[in-house]
């Protein structure tokens, strides 16, 4: 008999964990090794028992769920992370994706087809909501289709992304376009949602290996 698989469940709300655990734990081949209110708390309990699964919600106190999924990607790598979700707009998908998330299911999903993913999981093989799958499809064909990756951008966003890419901070930006901090972090906002990125260093990377900045030669 194999071994069970080993499930830690992230999220802050008491009730939602209390209902899967219950749940997970009339399956006898998986066991439920801990509960986690935040994100810091899961990355302690990964440390401590490496499980097979972490299900992680993305809206978590102290580290979202995002930066989660990206810390215990890379402190157990044998960790695969279910993002268990209420949300299915593209900017939580591609960056939870991105950050290492194996699955991505939203909690409107039956108490079966959370099991089967987690069963899923355990194998390395993926399961996504079909919204998310859509989603995804999109993304992948409008990319080999060649579109311009900054399409959505307005002239302004470009702007900021370009000092972005320049390593510029916000309060550079701001007097070098002589505009205001908030206005910059509200075009900076935007742009991480419009490119489906996490953070202002993916921006740069992005913008470096799209093209949208060269680099100079002497």
């Amino acid at each position: 008999m194999s071994e069970p698989i080993s499930v830690l469940i992230v999220d802050d709300h008491a009730v939602v964990r209390q209902g899967v655990r219950a749940f997970l734990e009339t399956h006898p081949d998986i066991i439920v090794v801990g509960e986690a209110a935040s994100g810091t708390e899961a990355i302690r309990l990964v440390q401590e028992h490496i499980p097979d699964v972490a299900i992680v919600d993305l809206l978590l106190p102290e580290m979202d769920g995002i930066e989660t999924t990206r810390q215990i990607r890379r402190i157990s790598p044998h960790t695969q992370v279910v993002v268990l979700t209420s949300y299915d707009e593209d900017r939580y998908i591609f960056p939870a994706l991105r950050a290492g998330a194996l699955s991505y299911i939203l909690k409107e999903v039956s108490p079966a087809e959370l099991v089967e993913a987690i069963r899923r999981a355990a194998r390395g093989e993926a399961v996504l909501h079909p919204r998310v799958a859509r989603r995804v499809i999109q993304e992948i064909r409008g990319e080999e289709a060649g579109l311009n990756p900054f399409a959505e951008l307005t002239e302004r966003e470009l702007e900021v992304l370009r000092l972005i890419a320049e390593g510029l901070s916000n309060a550079e930006i701001a007097e070098r376009l002589v505009i205001s901090q908030k206005t910059v972090k509200d075009h900076v906002s935007n742009i991480l949602s419009k490119l489906h990125l996490a953070d202002r260093t993916q921006a740069a990377v992005y913008a470096w290996r799209e093209g949208l900045v060269q680099r100079t030669t002497r």
